[in-house]
């Protein structure tokens, strides 16, 4: 019986599964943490030495700790958060409705009255 691609993978003996490591893989997966000009695979797989200062250099320049919390600037933040929240804007949006919806009607019936009168 041929052995299929995932018999290659996983051991007779025990039920874990053994993964072979591509060096793209490696490569595909560490490419966001290090920026490409300066990562060369030289100057990484060397470990100490002179060939590593850019990279220090560059990670000890990025922010520590915690990201800053994002400031929402916009409608919701303005009417419906914090100390100034209240439902003005709820209340405005159904009136403004209500009118556009009435004055739509009335004009519709200002129409129908052109040719038809009562």
């Amino acid at each position: 019986m041929p052995e299929s691609n995932t018999d290659k993978y996983l051991s007779p003996s025990s039920s874990h599964v053994e993964l072979e490591m591509n060096p793209t893989v490696a490569r595909r997966a560490l490419a966001n943490l290090v920026p490409p000009k300066i990562a060369t695979p030289t100057s990484v797989s060397t470990g100490q030495g002179p060939s590593l200062a850019p990279l220090v250099q560059f990670y000890s320049k990025l922010p520590k700790g915690p990201a800053p919390a994002p400031v929402i600037r916009g409608f919701k933040e303005r009417f419906m958060n914090g100390k100034n929240a209240s439902g003005a804007p709820l209340l405005w949006f159904i009136f403004g409705v209500f009118g556009l919806g009435y004055t739509i009607d009335y004009n519709m019936h200002l129409k129908h009255h052109k040719n038809h009168p009562h």
